[in-house]
């Protein structure tokens, strides 16, 4: 395992879409213990393949003490409507107000190939979504509608 650079805004990789994973061997297992250590080192409640420069559908969320490993997520469906504020490890400096589903309902597979399914609602949900946005190259700055924080 290791702690991998986590990519900034303006590095071309975080807007590029993500190809799916087809295999799921120990390169990929690797990924993700790589990308758990990393986003525990930075503190983070999420982290996508590409912020460590690696252009697959993959990403992880650790919320409430659960770890979600997610590989090729799918948006099945959404209701509701909320806005909430985000800050992202790859954007440094702020964070800003984003409208997003309420609830969500996803499918991926985990490490192991296994199909999973999820339902959300509130700030758990826009974890996922966040992160999911990050594997179409889509970063929270892009759909701000408010900077809230200056960071130092």
């Amino acid at each position: 395992m290791a702690i991998r650079n986590i990519t900034q805004m303006g590095d071309p990789v975080l807007r590029k879409r993500c190809k799916e994973v087809t295999a799921f061997d120990a390169r990929l297992h690797q990924l993700l213990d790589d990308m758990i250590d990393t986003l525990h080192k930075a503190e983070g409640l999420g982290l996508a393949a590409p912020q460590v420069g690696v252009l697959k559908r993959v990403c992880i969320v650790e919320y409430d003490d659960v770890l979600y490993e997610l590989v090729n997520p799918v948006l099945l469906s959404s209701n509701g409507s909320c806005v909430d504020n985000e800050g992202c490890l790859s954007v440094a400096g702020f964070r800003g107000l984003v409208r997003r589903p309420q609830q969500i309902e996803i499918s991926y597979f985990d490490r192991h190939g296994n199909k999973q399914h999820l339902e959300a609602e509130g700030y758990f949900a826009r974890v996922f979504l966040h992160e999911m946005d990050h594997l179409d190259g889509v970063l929270f700055a892009d759909k701000m509608i408010k900077k809230i924080i200056d960071e130092d």
